[in-house]
Parts: structure tokens; sequence; C-alpha cells
């Protein structure tokens, strides 16, 4: 293979695979609901063969997880802006944008889904809770580091976090630059 295919070809089959069959997820979590669909359906949507999904992933929970941790990862970059009033603020945005956009919706019930799903999914999504709280505390440490005096991340996660989440769940949106700014100031 030449550089110029190489050019056409960003990350190979392999990439393609995974963008489709995670896109497949959503799509499924969104119209159906989590647990209503199986592995056969995700294939059947990416058009793949199931024994992909199954080689790859293992599970659909795992599967799941890998979803909504790849779109976490994608969509919430931690800032740094020199401050953690600005950290927290720019944070607190891009959460709002990625869990009220076209599939946010969806990613926040499959969160919420996979812990109430037996061991796999517990462990799935306490997965995913280390995750976020991991990026939380590395933003925390900056600050700290700065001479901030930062809360810790379960304040973040209770204070900023839960508020947004709840009111996506509830449609209780959009999430407005001065609510999201309010939350960070009471937390501050």
């Amino acid at each position: 293979m030449n550089d110029e295919q190489r050019a056409r070809r960003p990350g190979g089959r392999s990439a393609r695979v995974g963008a489709v069959v995670h896109q497949a997820v959503t799509d499924l979590v969104g119209e159906r609901g989590y647990g209503n669909f199986t592995v056969g359906e995700v294939a059947a949507r990416a058009g793949v063969a199931d024994s992909s999904i199954y080689r790859r992933w293992g599970s659909l929970e795992d599967l799941l997880a890998d979803v909504t941790l790849t779109r976490l990862n994608a969509q919430s970059p931690m800032p740094d802006t020199g401050s953690l009033a600005g950290d927290l603020r720019t944070y607190a945005a891009n959460v709002a944008r990625e869990i009220t956009g076209p599939d946010g919706l969806a990613l926040v019930r499959l969160s919420v889904a996979l812990s109430g799903n037996g061991k796999q999914g517990l462990e799935a999504a306490e997965g995913l809770r280390a995750e976020r709280m991991r990026q939380l505390q590395s933003m925390l440490d900056r600050a700290d580091e700065r001479g901030e005096s930062p809360p810790d991340a379960f304040g973040v996660l209770d204070h900023v976090l839960a508020p947004m989440y709840i009111r996506v769940l509830f449609g209780l949106v959009p999430l407005t630059p001065e609510y999201i700014d309010g939350l960070v100031d009471r937390l501050l």
C-alpha cells in the first residue's frame, strides 16, 4: 500500500468498523432504549458480522460501555484556561454540549442503564465513572498546582454535572450558558 492509499484510509478497516458499530449502538439506544436490541441487530444496522462485534468487544455491555467512554473522551476534553473557574466553565459547557447534542440523551440514558444491568453492566458503569473522575481530578490537580483551592471531584460531580444530567434526563433543556456559569459560581 502506498502513501496515497493510506491517506484515503485514515484508521483503516478497524476504525471504520468501530465507527459504524458505535453509531449503530447510539441510534438503537435513541430509537428503542437500553436493553431493547441485540448484538445481531447492532451488527445488521452497522453492516458487519455479529462475530466481529463479539471478537472485538466480547459482550453487548462491553460494547455499550466502550461507546459511552469513547464519546465521553472525544467530546469532553479537559480544558486548561489557566484558572480553575475558567477550566470548570469550559468543561461544563463542553459536557452540556455533549449531553444536549444529537446523540446526547441516548448516551446519558445508556450510561444510567448500564449501572442497573447485572455484574457486567455495573463494571462497565464503574469504568465510565472512574474515567470521568480521573478527568476531573486531573483538572483539579492542575488548579492545586497553580495555588488555587479546588473542590474535590465529587463536589464538581454533585454541584455541576449532576444538575445538568438531571435536566437532560427530564427534558429541562436548553442548558444555557448563564445556567452553567451559575452552577460553577455556586460551587466555587
